[in-house]
C-alpha cells in the first residue's frame, strides 16, 4: 500500500482517505474514475481494501502506534496525512462501524423476569424434584414487542450461561 499511496500528493491522500472513510460511513466513496490515471484497478481495490482495514484497525484498537506500524513503509507525509483524517474522524468510524453491528439484528431485549421453580413430579414419574428456571424476555423487533418465554433444567442453564459468556468475551474484545 505505501508504494501506492506516495504516488499521489500528500493533499490528494489526504482527500482520498477522506472519501474512504465517507464510504465506510455510507457516504459516497471514493469514484475509482479519478484515480485510474494513477492505479490499474486492481492497485485501487488494494489501496481501498488496505485503508479500510488500516482504519477499522485503529478504531478497535485505539491506539496511534499500531497505525504508525502498518504506515512504516510510507513517507512521513503521507503518514501524516493518513494519521490526520484518523484523528479527525475517528469516531465518526466507530460510530459507523458501531451502526453497521447493530444492523446485523434489530431485535433488542428491553426487559427480563425469572422465576426458579422446583418441579416436585411430573404425570409420568411420581417424584421428581427437578429445579427449573422459567425466563421471561421482553424482546422488541421492529418497533413491536414480543414476549419469549424459556423453561430450563440445570443443564441448559449451564449452557445458556456458557454462551452467554463467551458472547461476552468476543464483545469485549471488539471493544
Amino acid at each position: 500500500m505505501a508504494a501506492l499511496l506516495s504516488r499521489l500528493s500528500v493533499l490528494d491522500c489526504r482527500k482520498l482517505c477522506h472519501r474512504v472513510v465517507d464510504g465506510l460511513c455510507g457516504r459516497d466513496p471514493p469514484a475509482r474514475g479519478y484515480y485510474s490515471a494513477t492505479w490499474s484497478l486492481e492497485e485501487w481495490q488494494e489501496v481501498l481494501t488496505s485503508l479500510t482495514a488500516l482504519f477499522h484497525l485503529a478504531v478497535k484498537k485505539n491506539s496511534d502506534e499500531e497505525v504508525q506500524a502498518g504506515l512504516s513503509d510510507l513517507g512521513s507525509d503521507h503518514a501524516e496525512a493518513v494519521l490526520s483524517v484518523l484523528r479527525a474522524r475517528q469516531e465518526e468510524i466507530r460510530c459507523a462501524l458501531l451502526q453497521r453491528t447493530n444492523l446485523i439484528s434489530s431485535a433488542a431485549l428491553q426487559d427480563l423476569d425469572w422465576q426458579l421453580k422446583l418441579a416436585l413430579s411430573s404425570d409420568k414419574i411420581s417424584s421428581l424434584h427437578t429445579p427449573l428456571l422459567s425466563l421471561c424476555l421482553d424482546v422488541r423487533e421492529n418497533g413491536i414487542l414480543r414476549s419469549v418465554t424459556l423453561e430450563m433444567d440445570r443443564e441448559e442453564l449451564n449452557t445458556l450461561i456458557t454462551s452467554l459468556e463467551a458472547a461476552n468475551k468476543v464483545v469485549l474484545q471488539l471493544k
